[in-house]
């Protein structure tokens, strides 16, 4: 059976096909972890261990050594997703209630959710549309995208624009197993090469994690707010990301729109900050829902809209000049 290949076939599936199987046990089994017990119980609810280990594997993979334009590129990037992440988590928060929205078409739409889905690029899928659509130096601006994974971004979004409050001790404890994973793969690239085979394998282990946190009735109810809330990602963050790749990075807004997606490791910011910020962890559950949601959303549309994008750039280029060389007379050619 070719099933990694099936899964593979679906947008974010090495992700979202565990979570959705956790979310199956959650809803028609939820006290199945504390039946089994032990490891089982163990792998069910162990969210943040896996993230943890995740976190670290990640750091590790991290190579310090980018090209200048690696760096330009990928900076560029980052930095708009993440301003334009905290310019819309000031305005919602002036919008929202604390703990989301309760009832309507909007319901369990959320502060935490919105910045969830919008403050963490799908690198991986960054990284082959622009193989594909763009140049080496653009395929490889993933490698600060990595830098968003985790919760700490999120939590200086929402700290900074005054939704949430963290200790200072917290925001360590957040980037700490990334940092010593990235400090020990580029001290020894041996490391590096070993810890960065297990960030591939670890998603599904979390997927299902954070799978058994959802109940499918609430992915039921947020199931139109989920296409809206990825549609809204891709245009509230794509096209500041094309401005800035056009006039910072020097591209030309391709890159930009690839980097308008939601990354499926942002799916578990929202159990993660709920577990720190007790009034936000009532908006917890729909909003992982809402970002799973989003996920599926960006990774479909994402890749159609910059092809169709990176054709209309190619499209405008002047075309190039006719050969004005002179033919000498065929008595000269002689």
């Amino acid at each position: 059976m070719k099933i990694k290949q099936t899964i593979d076939r679906i947008p974010g599936g090495l992700m979202l096909v565990p979570l959705f199987l956790g979310a199956l046990v959650h809803t028609f089994a939820p006290e199945s972890g504390q039946y089994f017990g032990s490891f089982t119980n163990g792998l069910m609810t162990g969210t943040v261990p896996i993230l943890a280990v995740w976190f670290f594997c990640m750091g590790a993979a991290i190579n310090i050594k980018a090209t200048g334009v690696v760096l330009r590129k990928s900076g560029t990037l980052v930095l708009t997703k993440i301003a334009v992440a905290w310019v819309v988590a000031i305005i919602a928060s002036q919008l929202l209630p604390e703990g989301g929205i309760q009832s309507g078409l909007f319901a369990g739409l959320s502060v935490l959710a919105i910045v969830a889905a919008m403050d963490m690029t799908n690198g991986g899928l960054y990284a082959s549309i622009m193989q594909q659509y763009g140049s080496k130096e653009e395929a490889g601006a993933f490698v600060l995208m990595s830098l968003e994974s985790g919760p700490l971004v999120t939590m200086m979004i929402l700290g900074t624009a005054g939704i949430a409050s963290f200790e200072p001790h917290l925001f360590v404890g957040a980037v700490l197993p990334f940092l010593i994973g990235f400090i020990l793969g580029n001290l020894d690239s041996d490391l590096r090469d070993f810890f960065s085979k297990a960030t591939q394998t670890m998603i599904p282990f979390f997927g299902f994690a954070l799978g058994n946190t959802i109940d499918l009735g609430v992915i039921l109810k947020t199931g139109v707010l989920g296409i809206l809330l990825g549609v809204g990602v891709i245009i509230i963050t794509g096209i500041p990301l094309m401005l800035a790749d056009k006039y910072i990075g020097g591209g030309n807004g391709t890159a930009g729109l690839a980097a308008s997606s939601t990354a499926g490791a942002a799916v578990a910011n929202p159990v993660i900050i709920g577990s720190l910020v007790p009034e936000l962890q009532p908006a917890a559950q729909s909003a992982t829902a809402l970002v799973a949601a989003a996920v599926i959303v960006t990774s479909i549309l994402v890749p159609i809209l910059t092809a169709w994008w990176s054709n209309r750039m190619k499209g405008r280029k002047p075309a190039r000049p006719t050969d004005k060389r002179i033919i000498p007379p065929a008595s000269e050619t002689a």
